[in-house]
């Protein structure tokens, strides 16, 4: 067989009329959208792709009471979380503008009285596998030198019990907790409890992916508590975890759940419930990372969360003004009308010459 080499990938969002429209439970097609996928060989051959749904059209026109009608406008499109929590993001962001409120305020404004944002979120750091454990230990006290009040450690098989009790050895009272990002099975059940003598804040999302059933198992056999993260897709979702005893203690990724709509609905349950809550972080930039801040304000978000200073990530952020971490490991978050930080164009430009220049993809 011969072998091809992919050198471009073009995108080519389209809209075609329809003879008919399509009339279903979801409602009429006005018209046909996609977004059309060309790719390019090095040898000059060129190969098509479809992408059937698109979700600007169920948006644009439509006028907006409440952000949280985002999702049933979208609601035809099924799947695509990211996708939809990008522009319900925008949506918050405006209408935020367009009431006077922060986005922090927003956000409340959709729940009952008595959840006031702090006007800060509590945070914490998360440590990447380093090669050695000294090289760990450095970056450890690094963080907590510039004030960070948790550290998270990311383990996997093999760079787990060792690692963490040199860390306890050197630090035997700090904030600390694991993250394994699905790299066991129910199986490694007696390697995990090892973990219940290292007074861990948690082990995070320590079985599968997409798994709630196992944890279920697992949990009970454990004192240390279970988080978890990817798991987590919905409220639905949150709502099983908690019932079947599958964790007790949710990280909340709201781009992961398709928005803040459905963030809402996750923190109402764990709110009710008495279940921890925090949220997690996907390395946003400052557009990402105000509104997460935001939410994180909420008093029903109880502990640290993966919203680092940006300095931590990067060196020139999308927005003005950076974040920066202050005393008892919190972020400010910030007091403008909707996002409250200023996008700055030059850099997104910079941004996408970037994109364009490491990955080759157009639209």
């Amino acid at each position: 067989m011969n072998s091809i080499t992919i050198q471009d990938v073009i995108l080519h969002p389209v809209g075609l009329p329809l003879v008919e429209k399509l009339k279903t439970s979801y409602g009429a097609e006005p018209f046909k959208s996609a977004v059309i996928v060309e790719l390019i060989t090095s040898d000059g051959r060129t190969g098509w792709g479809e992408c059937p749904e698109f979700l600007i059209p169920a948006v644009v026109g439509k006028t907006i009471n409440s952000p949280t009608e985002l999702p049933k406008l979208m609601g035809a499109s099924r799947g695509h979380p990211m996708a939809k929590h990008a522009l319900e993001s925008a949506v918050w962001d405006v209408w935020a503008q367009a009431n006077n409120l922060t986005l922090a305020e927003a956000f409340a404004a959709h729940l009952l009285d008595g959840h006031t944002p702090k006007g800060h979120a509590l945070v914490g750091v998360s440590i990447g596998i380093q090669d050695s454990i000294p090289a760990t230990l450095d970056i450890i006290t690094k963080r907590l030198n510039e004030g960070y009040g948790r550290i998270k450690l990311k383990i996997a098989p093999g760079w787990d019990l060792e690692l963490a009790r040199e860390v306890r050895k050197v630090y035997p009272d700090i904030a600390l907790m694991l993250d394994a990002n699905s790299a066991y099975r129910l199986s490694d059940a007696d390697h995990l409890k090892q973990m219940d003598d290292l007074n861990l804040l948690m082990i995070e999302q320590p079985l599968g992916f997409y798994d709630i059933y196992e944890h279920s198992k697992l949990q009970p056999m454990l004192t240390t508590p279970v988080c978890l993260d990817e798991s987590i897709h919905s409220a639905g979702d949150a709502q099983m975890a908690i019932e079947l005893g599958a964790c007790k203690i949710i990280n909340l990724k709201p781009a992961r759940v398709a928005g803040y709509t459905e963030s809402l609905a996750i923190y109402k349950i764990c709110v009710d419930t008495q279940t921890p809550l925090w949220v997690g972080g996907l390395l946003e930039t400052g557009v990402g990372r105000a509104a997460n801040l935001a939410f994180a304000s909420l008093p029903g978000v109880t502990l640290p969360c993966d919203i680092s200073a940006t300095d931590r990530y990067y060196l020139q952020d999308l927005t003005e003004p950076p974040f920066a971490l202050s005393a008892g490991s919190v972020i400010n978050t910030p007091t403008g009308i909707g996002l409250g930080v200023e996008v700055q164009r030059d850099r997104i430009a910079s941004g996408e010459a970037y994109w364009r220049d490491h990955y080759p993809y157009k639209v």
